[in-house]
């Protein structure tokens, strides 16, 4: 399993290329061993997921971020299925709304981060301000941000800046107990496109379709470049990212309960210890309910 760590993880962007990275990849697993391989993961996440609830010291952050149909959905129900429902909480972020748009682009997010001892999954996330609004620039105009008044204006010192700014706030998560995993599905083309087939071949996956994602699949090359650059700004030591191949949804999600369970374990939680005065108050308590 610490192959699929090493293999995946992204703690220094420099020099990154997602043409390094094979999204069919599946680290010599069998997709008829994967259930079992997922389940017995799942198991041991799911008595972590309760040391890190009582130690209450660490959150976890946990960002999904993908091309459309490269599985993100899927990956989230399958991987935290087995998991407390009550230790965790997920938010799936669309477009912004008005209010949204009235406040710093990281705002939203901030509001719906994960408290301690909890798990929070983002579904979409911050990096959407680097990604679909690098593809389509005159989205940052709703922004209604200083010197902003026009595409033109979108120079690379804005990138630079708002890199800087994501930086910045995972920097300060961190440091304050958050912990972050980001995930980035590696799907390929071919696949996205039998994907896209699928829904609308199947009458019970229409409603996951729509025209709009083949709009967006005509900028692919655009959003590939916008990943690249993503991950090479932000992937740090203590913030890393994780490329994980999207390709085998099976493989996906052995490879995404790997790096959860492995962070959360990295993390040497223990239950917390009763101070003697504590347990002098236990030991009242029981003699209480023994005499009833």
């Amino acid at each position: 399993m610490s192959n699929i760590i090493n293999k995946f993880k992204i703690d220094n962007g420099k020099g990154f290329s997602l043409k390094d990275h094979d999204a069919a990849y599946a680290d010599g697993f069998e997709k008829d061993d994967a259930q079992e391989v997922l389940t017995a993961l799942i198991e041991e996440t799911f008595d972590l997921q309760t040391e890190l609830y009582a130690a209450n010291k660490y959150a976890l952050l946990i960002i999904f971020q993908a091309m459309d149909a490269a599985g993100k959905d899927s990956a989230i129900a399958h991987t935290l299925s087995g998991l407390n429902p009550q230790g965790c909480q997920v938010y799936s972020f669309k477009q912004p709304s008005t209010e949204d748009y009235e406040h710093d682009f990281l705002w939203r997010h901030y509001r719906s981060l994960p408290e301690r001892g909890r798990i929070g999954i983002h579904n979409r996330s911050h990096y959407e301000n680097v990604l679909v609004t690098k593809v389509h620039p005159e989205l940052v105009l709703k922004e209604h941000l200083p010197g902003i008044d026009s595409v033109k204006d979108i120079d690379s010192k804005f990138w630079n800046e708002r890199y800087k700014s994501i930086r910045a706030f995972e920097e300060h998560l961190t440091a304050n107990g958050t912990v972050i995993i980001k995930f980035f599905l590696h799907v390929s083309k071919d696949e996205q496109k039998e994907r896209f087939l699928e829904r609308i071949d199947d009458p019970k996956k229409n409603w996951k379709f729509s025209l709009a994602d083949i709009e967006e699949r005509k900028h692919w090359d655009e959003y590939m470049k916008a990943y690249e650059k993503a991950i090479r700004e932000t992937a740090t030591k203590d913030c890393p990212w994780y490329v994980i191949p999207a390709d085998k949804k099976w493989f996906t999600r052995i490879a995404i309960s790997t790096v959860i369970l492995q962070t959360i374990s990295d993390l040497k939680l223990k239950y917390p210890v009763l101070t003697k005065e504590e347990k002098g108050r236990l030991d009242d308590a029981k003699n209480i309910l023994e005499k009833e």
